[in-house]
């Protein structure tokens, strides 16, 4: 287990009985714990249909046949595993929100630690989980895996991924290599702040028959600024400086602009059947998965 990612040992173990919910029935290519469309091996009845030569028949139903002298064959639902690809923005801006005596703040190794969590969880459900890391490109993935025993491989992935200097998530995403293979859930942490190719980027992914899930993470300091005076604020990822004299009034309409930057990302995704989490880094890791996710329907 990594002390880093999880300082706190027992959050695994609250987490571990939980699982990532998905709207759909699912068909993957392994055997698992959920219920597919199809009729299969499982433990769980789901109809008869006649004997047609050429059917196995230890599947007959001999107490129907000795009651009806009719040959039935007894149709067990069938359960497949669920695919969840986990995307984690590395970008600079991702790189802010962490002080010497808030180092859990910084939004990087936040969004880091909610991938970790919802990966364990899948692991832990008998689904598979594969990761991948984008900036400016894809610039690591881990494949998909399955297990529990698998857990270590996560966390040291996700414990040596490091920020780039900057992101474009329509040119890192919009391209079919980054896409998953097959339909599941998709699960974006990212600060989504790009001038451009968010939407077209979360319907790409729509398209691609994703179940999409949007977790926006910002710091305190970016939703709940703290900052008066004459300042000289740097973009993290192009460098460019401007002088700002922050007032009173210059805060609220920040925080009016920020506001209705989040609604309208959120009520993007609600339009459009995709889930969406505001997962602010002042708010315990631990809160955020079994409470904002869980009444988000994501986990249950």
């Amino acid at each position: 287990m990594s002390g880093r990612l999880f300082p706190d040992p027992g959050l695994l173990l609250r987490i571990e009985q939980m699982s990532v919910a998905a709207k759909k029935r699912i068909r993957g290519t392994m055997q698992g714990k959920r219920r597919s469309r199809m009729l299969g091996s499982s433990m769980e009845f789901a109809d008869y249909r006649m004997y047609t030569p050429g059917d196995d028949t230890r599947q007959l139903d001999w107490n129907v046949y000795g009651r009806t002298g009719k040959a039935f064959i007894k149709q067990f639902m069938d359960e497949q595993e669920l695919q969840v690809h986990l995307y984690v923005d590395v970008s600079r801006s991702m790189d802010f929100g962490g002080t010497d005596s808030h180092p859990d703040h910084s939004k990087f190794l936040y969004a880091r630690r909610l991938a970790a969590c919802v990966g364990y969880i899948t692991l832990a459900g008998y689904d598979r989980v594969g990761v991948k890391l984008f900036g400016e490109d894809m610039i690591g993935q881990l494949p998909v895996m399955r297990g529990k025993g698998s857990a270590s491989r996560l966390f040291a992935f996700l414990e040596q991924a490091e920020v780039e200097l900057s992101g474009n998530m329509k040119g890192a995403l919009m391209k079919p290599s980054a896409l998953p293979r097959l339909p599941g859930s998709t699960w974006i942490f990212s600060d989504f702040l790009y001038e451009s190719g968010i939407e077209e980027t979360l319907s790409y992914f729509l398209a691609a028959r994703q179940e999409v899930v949007v977790v926006q993470v910002l710091s305190p300091e970016e939703v709940r600024p703290d900052l008066m005076g004459d300042l000289r604020l740097i973009d993290s990822e192009t460098g460019e400086a401007k002088e700002v004299a922050v007032s009173r009034r210059v805060l609220e309409e920040y925080r009016k602009t920020v506001d209705r930057y989040t609604r309208g990302l959120q009520r993007f995704c609600r339009e459009r059947g995709m889930a969406y989490v505001l997962a602010v880094t002042d708010v315990p890791v631990d809160v955020t998965v079994r409470r904002a996710f869980r009444d988000a329907g994501l986990l249950f």
